[in-house]
């Protein structure tokens, strides 16, 4: 198998951090998250890798049509429980990215956020998620080292050096633009700390192995 379960979440539920510095932090993520997922005027959206379902909440809040899937089935469920729980429907599987498919996942906007890092082979992973995206995709990894360097600051993961229990990838800005461009078209890149976050548009057909850079 080509992917691991995804255990970082059960570590930190950054979600519901009690920390003033770590909620902080993740407001300016979802600031930021709202604010690029606003620009895309969708009307649909699939999460891929939706853990709880707290990002598609935030889209249903919003009047969007929301699916999605994790690859852990009591994850997946949990998410659903959670939109049931303010009584709008909504589809969650368990499902890994690899294996998604365009007639199940396509959205108008697609949704992985802290997912790719955990993959032993996320360009595949994005490649899936050029097929479904039509035309936006939303993604957001760890920006390293940063990343590691506030673990190891709040005391965590030192045997490790402040890598997150499965944390496979690690990149820097530069270098996830860098992957992203192999495949996609950046709109907009943020950096909310301590994370990269980009929007990008999928135009078909895709100019591979190069294409147009656009100005971040």
């Amino acid at each position: 198998m080509r992917e691991t379960c995804n255990v970082a979440g059960n570590y930190y539920d950054k979600y519901h951090a009690r920390n003033p510095v770590a909620r902080y932090l993740m407001d300016r993520f979802l600031n930021e998250f709202d604010e690029l997922t606003t620009v895309t005027n969708a009307r649909t959206a699939y999460e891929v890798g939706c853990g709880e379902g707290h990002l598609s909440l935030r889209l249903l809040h919003r009047g969007l049509q929301v699916r999605g899937c994790d690859l852990d089935p009591p994850i997946a469920r949990m998410a659903a429980e959670t939109v049931s729980a303010i009584g709008s429907p909504a589809e969650f599987s368990a499902r890994s990215v690899y294996d998604l498919t365009p007639d199940e996942a396509s959205a108008e906007l697609v949704v992985c956020c802290e997912v790719l890092e955990h993959l032993p082979d996320p360009e595949s992973a994005i490649r899936v998620l050029t097929t479904l995206a039509r035309p936006w995709l939303l993604v957001s990894v760890p920006r390293e080292p940063i990343w590691r360097v506030l673990n190891v600051a709040r005391g965590k993961y030192l045997a490790a050096a402040g890598n997150t229990p499965g944390h496979l990838q690690h990149w820097s800005t530069n270098s996830f633009i860098a992957l992203l461009r192999r495949h996609v078209s950046i709109v907009e890149v943020r950096k909310p700390l301590p994370w990269t976050m980009a929007l990008c548009r999928i135009d078909r057909p895709i100019d591979h192995p190069t294409h147009r850079r656009a100005p971040l």
